[in-house]
């Protein structure tokens, strides 16, 4: 599956600060290790049921700031995102709309890709339709039943389930108790009450044929693969184990992230999927969870079409810490624009190269530190105010301008002026 343009990203002077981040399951923020000089990220990606909405885009903008890090300090990075293009909320939505599956989960994607290249975020480098490697979930599903990790629940339906204590250090990513992930697992897509599992929370790796469902055939039977199991092998396949971080949204905790990591460790035998668990909170509007079952989802696309840059947006989504669950609001978006605007002045007026280069580190230092952007807006806005208080050029653009826009862009995704001169 293609992805979308990648966009141009200035190389910057000055020292790069290695990059820290919390990590979910250590529950502290601690420095990223990189082993050799490609840093790994597994990101998962949509299930193309719907229009990419503000909650995806906080998601992906956050790893864009993980991934433009790491460039910064010199990795090469591999950054892998898959597309759930089967599963169920996507044959659900279909059928609702009369149309077919595949059709629909083309014309999300390729509206999610659009938006992607809109924000300026940098593309995957494996944008993975699942449907493209179910032989290689099928590859992982046998190894797990060759290894006694996995059981078939012997009934009309032969689906497979991987065994909840295949990996002694369950639960380790996540953290939850017993209640809190039966509640989770039951709430997001688990099956828990299923006749013939040994665990209720035992997870499926394949799903045997049903009428009217599509299928693949296997050595263990025709159907299709679980949800976990998809993430588990397109990240095993192309960065191995002990990659560098995988992420999502909060919401992927568990099950979805504890039970990937799960699988790949029964599979491989180590203890740890990835270095970095990180997750991005949730995005809410004007006070309440932005959800499809509420109707109150506010649309990437939409806000563009509106006349709304892609540089505001992320300034809107910036302006709260990316671990928290962050309101958008109209005043939230109107506030980035402002600052923007006030940004793109001094981009301008100024004149004092020094103060650009303290800038860039300053900027460096607080993305470096957990992913700061209230506190890297917060220096900028200071900087801007000085430079639009003071002396300054009536040219246009100068070095100084130059360099503080072009550092954005590289850090941050956020261009103030044209590109170089």
């Amino acid at each position: 599956m293609h992805s979308w343009p990648e966009p141009e990203v200035p190389v910057i002077g000055g020292t790069a600060v290695p990059l820290n981040l919390f990590d979910t399951a250590d529950g502290v923020v601690r420095p990223v290790t990189v082993t050799g000089d490609t840093a790994g990220i597994y990101v998962c990606g949509i299930t193309p049921y719907d229009s990419t909405h503000l909650g995806h885009a906080a998601t992906y903008l956050t790893f864009d700031l993980i991934n433009r890090q790491l460039r910064d300090n010199g990795y090469r990075v591999r950054y892998v995102q898959n597309v759930t293009d089967v599963d169920d909320p996507l044959f659900e939505r279909a059928t609702r709309d009369n149309v077919d599956w595949r059709e629909l989960g083309t014309e999300q994607t390729d509206l999610f890709r659009s938006d992607m290249a809109t924000l300026r975020v940098i593309p995957p480098t494996d944008f993975i339709a699942v449907t493209d490697i179910v032989d290689e979930v099928i590859d992982l599903v046998s190894a797990l039943l060759d290894n006694g990790s996995a059981y078939v629940v012997d009934d009309e339906y032969p689906d497979i389930y991987a065994s909840l204590d295949a990996t002694p250090g369950f639960g380790y990513e996540s953290n939850y108790d017993r209640p809190t992930m039966m509640r989770y697992f039951t709430e997001r897509g688990g099956d828990p009450d299923r006749p013939g599992k040994r665990d209720p929370m035992d997870a499926l790796i394949w799903r045997a044929a049903r009428p009217g469902e599509p299928a693949w055939e296997a050595p263990f039977g025709a159907g299709r693969p679980g949800w976990h199991i998809e993430c588990a092998a397109i990240a095993l396949n192309r960065l191995g184990s002990g990659f560098a971080v995988q992420g999502g949204g909060t919401d992927l905790i568990f099950p979805h992230h504890e039970y990937s990591a799960a699988h790949v460790e029964a599979a491989t035998g180590s203890e740890r999927m990835a270095g970095h668990y990180v997750h991005s909170g949730m995005i809410g509007l004007e006070g309440t969870k932005m959800s499809k079952s509420l109707g109150n989802l506010v649309f990437v696309h939409k806000l563009t079409a509106a006349g709304h840059e892609p540089e505001a947006i992320r300034l809107g989504v910036f302006a709260g810490g990316y671990r928290s669950d962050r309101d958008w609001s109209e005043k939230v978006l109107a506030d980035a624009e402002d600052r923007l605007s006030r940004w793109r002045n001094a981009a301008t007026a100024a004149t004092d190269t020094g103060a650009a280069e303290d800038l860039v580190q300053q900027v460096r230092r607080a993305l470096a530190d957990d992913l700061d952007t209230p506190r890297a807006l917060a220096v900028v806005d200071s900087w801007a105010a000085t430079t639009l208080s003071g002396p300054h050029g009536t040219e246009g653009p100068t070095d100084a301008g130059d360099l503080v826009s072009r550092a954005l862009d590289s850090l941050m995704g956020v261009r103030l002026l044209p590109a170089a001169r």
